[in-house]
């Protein structure tokens, strides 16, 4: 089977164009909103159950989804059911925050932090990463104790790891090398 990612990309670009026309943000929420619908467990028995149509599955999805979906959203939906493309809905979510990413010219910075980290070295940090990776940053802070100290930052593709972990597994890699 053809990996998730390329499956998506096709509808995540097809969805944009439709939404780019539109209101990007209520797009994004809606599109996020599907795909925890679509990631979910019972979903996705539902999704693989031979006795189900079609029309069934749609009518549960979009019976689940809280915020009503207009004609495009309602003929997507039906569209990723009749190509057996449903489950791939949460990759269409990524992609489609990629491309929404891309139109404003900005990037998401996940940021992982082994103690919660004060607004002004936050702010501080995204400053210093912005210039880096020359893009305005839009971050996403998650604190991770594992991490020890330090912090991971992931923009894209590109991971830069600073973390205590991170430097004692190097150690660990030249010492037993």
């Amino acid at each position: 089977m053809a990996e998730l990612s390329t499956i998506a990309r096709p509808y995540a670009e097809a969805l944009f164009q439709v939404a780019k026309q539109g209101d990007l943000n209520a797009w994004t929420a809606l599109v996020d909103e599907m795909a925890a619908v679509a990631a979910h467990a019972d979903m996705r028995a539902l999704m693989l159950d031979p006795k189900v149509t079609d029309e069934q599955l749609y009518q549960v999805f979009s019976g689940v989804v809280k915020t009503p979906l207009q004609q495009y959203a309602q003929n997507f939906v039906r569209e990723l059911i009749a190509q057996g493309r449903l489950q791939a809905m949460p990759e269409v979510a990524v992609q489609f925050k990629r491309l929404k990413n891309g139109h404003e010219g900005v990037a998401d910075a996940e940021i992982s932090s082994a103690f919660p980290l004060e607004a002004a070295a936050l702010n501080d940090l995204v400053l210093l990463l912005e210039k880096k990776f020359s893009i305005k940053l839009r971050p996403v802070v998650s604190v991770d104790a594992s991490l020890i100290g330090g912090v991971r930052v992931k923009v894209g593709d590109e991971v830069l790891d600073t973390s205590v972990r991170a430097r004692l597994e190097q150690m660990k890699t030249a010492l037993t090398a």
